[in-house]
Formats: structure tokens, sequence, C-alpha cells
């Protein structure tokens, strides 16, 4: 053992002093801690063949023109269904005012999936179809209704499918699935009247103002239109995007992971008016629009929404199981894992 000197040089001991006391002083370092990882939930098995058959039914209805027996026919058959599936529906019925000034009677239907819950979720379609074939290439077919096979059918045939799994397994969030009324009775092209962009979307324009809760909220809303067409492209829409970017990006995201970034592609379009446009700006619930569009034409052109749009060419043929099936397995998958 080595003998310590008992005269230790006053300036190294003041250093070394100095030195201990710097060392006690210093925070220990942290440890980083992880999030935890969110857990994710499998949601049920979307359905493409039932989706598709719910699109038929209301097809085989006939044209769902407002103020018309096929029209009140199918919301008696929508709403019947949303009750099957464990939904407390309310239809709530109202009257709206075309822009020529027909009065048109309305019928927006709710169903309500875990009404007790306060966190929600909103899911809509429209489910009236165009009373003309205004885009249509003969002028003779102009005035003639169209089945609204992709145009309104589509999207309420994948929520309809979606209600149906929500009864067999229910999400953390309480859902509202609500179909629209009076979306496509907007101005004609051949009509000389200026009816203005809030001549579309008169049902969710009064459900905005009316809605079916006192002071209603969800954490965000999605709908759907024209999902069903083959080959069908959902770009990323411009009132989507200023409203509610975030929930966009998700949903995008949730498609990708689900194998369907073929159908919802990264492109980012101009702002379209449709039922989400109205529920962002008077409700204050961030919307997006699922929406087919043709990147080669603008939105006020024929074929802007697809070769089919506002023509008597949207039937069933214009229907891809395979459409419907990546839509449905994103939107679903979204709301289980909110």
């Amino acid at each position: 053992m080595k003998r310590i000197n008992k005269l230790i040089n006053p300036i190294l001991l003041l250093v070394l002093v100095i030195s201990l006391f710097s060392c006690s002083q210093e925070k220990p370092p942290k440890v980083s801690k992880k999030k935890p990882t969110k857990e994710i939930v499998q949601p049920p098995s979307f359905d493409a063949d039932s989706a598709y058959h719910f699109v038929q039914k209301q097809v085989d209805f006939g044209p769902r023109v407002p103020n018309t027996k096929e029209h009140d026919e199918c919301a008696d058959y929508l709403a019947d269904k949303l009750r099957g599936y464990g939904a407390k529906v309310i239809v709530q019925e109202g009257s709206v005012t075309a822009f020529d000034g027909t009065l048109l009677g309305m019928k927006n239907i709710i169903g309500q999936f875990s009404p007790e819950k306060n966190k929600r979720i909103l899911l809509c379609a429209h489910w009236d179809t165009r009373p003309w074939a205004d885009k249509d290439s003969l002028e003779a077919n102009w005035h003639t209704p169209i089945d609204g096979a992709n145009d309104g059918a589509s999207g309420v045939g994948v929520l309809l499918e979606v209600a149906r799994l929500i009864q067999t397994k229910s999400p953390n969030y309480g859902i509202d699935i609500i179909f629209f009324d009076d979306e496509d009775y907007g101005t004609p092209n051949f009509s000389d009247i200026d009816g203005g962009y809030d001549s579309w979307c008169l049902g969710s324009q009064y459900w905005s103002k009316h809605p079916h809760v006192a002071g209603y909220q969800a954490r965000f809303g999605i709908l759907l239109d024209m999902v069903g067409e083959k080959g069908a492209e959902f770009p990323k829409e411009g009132v989507s995007m200023y409203f509610a970017s975030n929930i966009v990006r998700q949903v995008w995201k949730n498609a990708k992971k689900l194998g369907h970034s073929g159908f919802f592609i990264s492109n980012e379009i101009g702002e379209t008016v449709d039922d989400h446009l109205f529920i962002n700006q008077i409700l204050g619930i961030p919307t997006i629009d699922i929406v087919q569009y043709d990147p080669g034409h603008g939105f006020n052109n024929p074929g802007g929404y697809g070769h089919y749009h506002h023509t008597l060419e949207d039937n069933m043929s214009t229907i891809s199981k395979e459409t419907l099936n990546a839509v449905g397995e994103t939107v679903l998958y979204t709301i289980y894992n909110p």
C-alpha cells in the first residue's frame, strides 16, 4: 500500500473540492421514455358483395328524385335497414326550396350507433339522384332522371355495409351515419337561372342548421360520393384539405397501409361543392370528401367526376366491387382506429 502524503497543495485541494461539488450537482441523464405503441384494433371484414347488393337494391327502386314515389319507397328501405342493424333511426323531414322555386320534400335519414357515447364520428353520403341527365352526350336525354348507381347509391351502399358490421363489433366511438337528401337538385346546365353553388346539397345545408341533436359535434366526418367506379381515383380534395388536412392525411395513410394507394392517390385538387362544405362551414366539424375525380377534366366539364357523371351511363355497369372494397376497408379501419 502506498502511503499518502498528508501535506496536499491547498490550491489543488480547492480544485478537487469544487470539482466534487460540481459533479454532485449534475442531474442524472434523462432516460428516454418511448410512447406506448397504440394498439391496433382489427375491424370486421368488409364484404364487397354485400355492399354491391345494397347499391343494386337502391337502383332497383328507379331514380330517387325528390317528390316521387320511388324516392319515398327507397327512404323507407334505408331507414328500415339501419334499424335492422341496431341503429337508433331519425328521419328528419322538412321542405327545401330548389333553384327554380320548386318546393322539395326532404328526408335526411340518420342512424345513431351507441347514441350514449359522447365521442362520435360522422359518416355520410347522399341518397337522392339527379332529376336530369344534363351532361349526357344526347340532348334528348337531358331531362331524363338518372339511375345514380355511382352518384349516390355507391356511397350509401358502402355505409350500409359499415352499419351491418358495426352491430357485430362496436367501435370505441359512437357512429352517426347520415344519408342526405336533395343533394343533386342543383341548377342544371341547360337552365338560364343562376342558382349559385348553394342550389346544391340542400339536405346537408338543412341538417347543418338543424342537427338531429342540439349542439351536435363529432371528432371528424367522412363523406362518400361516387366511390364505386372501376379504377376510380380519389385525390385529396381542396375543401377537405382546407378544413381537415390532418384527417385527409390519416385516411390516405390508412388506405396505403391496407394496400389501396392505387385508389387513394396523393394528388391534391381544387375545391368542390359537396355536402362536406356546409358541414365544415356551418357546424365546424372537420369533414373530408372521398370523391372520384378524373384528373383530365375540370369539375365543371363533362367527365370531371367520371365519364358517367350526370348521364344515363350512371348505372350498375359503372360499379366495381374492388373499388367498393377499397373504400369500405379504409373507412372501417379509420373508425376503429381514429
